[in-house]
């Protein structure tokens, strides 16, 4: 099945078809609840479009854990308006 026009491709039909965008940053983050980590986890393998989104986003923990809160705080500030 394809998504028209978007390119968007799921390889097989899934009951709970909706993509899980929206979900993805609590999933990088382990946030998630069992039921919906499942959730995201079984769309992920199945849908391409949100399987990129999160290969884009995987490393953010890694990432984040290289500076202190500290660190996090006093880049805010240092922020153009």
């Amino acid at each position: 099945m394809t998504g028209g026009e978007t390119g968007i491709r799921m390889t097989v039909p899934h009951p709970d078809s909706a993509h899980v965008e929206l979900l993805l940053g609590a999933y990088v983050l382990g946030a998630l609840g069992p039921a919906e980590d499942a959730r995201v986890l079984g769309h992920l393998q199945l849908c391409e479009s949100c399987r990129t989104a999160y290969l884009d986003m995987a490393d953010a923990p890694a990432l984040l854990a290289l500076f202190s809160e500290d660190d996090l705080l006093d880049g805010l500030g240092d922020a153009a308006p």
